[in-house]
């Protein structure tokens, strides 16, 4: 137990040690099981809005503790042949496996952010009752990890930075490219925290959509 939280403060840290010298694979797998213990964790918490027990949320809790991960997996690996493609462009293709590293232990950063958000999703739940302001405030927990994740990968990513510049404009370009990917994928994975009083699903029917017609729909809801 104290080897595995050891290791999650090596990534916050952005320690040498999670994403420089022995074999990518083991790294990488061990990145992922930690990237998914979290990812779970914030996933039960945010499946948990109406009450753990109440009208077979249960069920809901299980299938958003499944879909987060997997939502933060699926994005991850979609936007990678992109950022591939734009490294090979910009000529840094012979850094892409350290780059790759760095990526990973950011994304496994990215879990843990959320997992510390977790209470005050539940703060939110127990305070206010209206569904479409739980999605917005879900909204915003995501939004906020990703960017304090990004934060964690420019750390990562320091000696490439300082090996060429350039690898500072492909950490832009990997935010836009992740966040356009993952605000996407967030609504085709929908629901994860699922209407009180609906049965709980792990796919809706029609799923597929505009995700960021609905995102400003929920904004200008919200300000009314």
């Amino acid at each position: 137990m104290w080897h595995a939280l050891s290791h999650v403060d090596d990534v916050l840290r952005a320690r040498s040690s999670v994403f420089e010298g022995g074999r990518d694979a083991p790294r990488l797998l061990r990145l992922g099981l930690t990237m998914a213990a979290f990812g779970v964790l914030y996933g039960a918490v945010m499946g948990s809005y109406g009450g753990w027990g109440a009208g077979g949320r249960l069920v809901q809790v299980v299938y958003s503790a499944v879909k987060v991960p997997f939502l933060l997996l699926a994005t991850f690996a979609i936007s990678l042949p992109s950022f591939f493609v734009l490294n090979t462009l910009a000529g840094l293709r012979a850094d892409f496996a350290r780059a790759l590293r760095a990526m990973a232990a950011a994304q496994c950063g990215l879990t843990v952010i959320l997992a510390s958000l977790a209470p005050l999703t539940v703060v939110w739940y127990v305070s206010f009752d209206d569904y479409n302001a739980a999605i917005l405030f879900n909204g915003v927990m995501f939004g906020g990890a990703t960017v304090l994740a990004q934060g964690l990968l420019r750390r990562c990513y320091r000696d490439l930075i300082d090996r060429n510049p350039r690898h500072r404009w492909m950490l832009r370009a990997w935010l836009v490219v992740y966040a356009f990917v993952g605000i996407q994928m967030g609504w085709v994975l929908r629901p994860f925290i699922g209407a009180p009083g609906a049965e709980p699903t792990f796919f809706r029917t029609g799923a597929w959509g505009n995700a960021y017609e609905v995102v400003w729909g929920l904004i200008r809801g919200a300000l009314r």
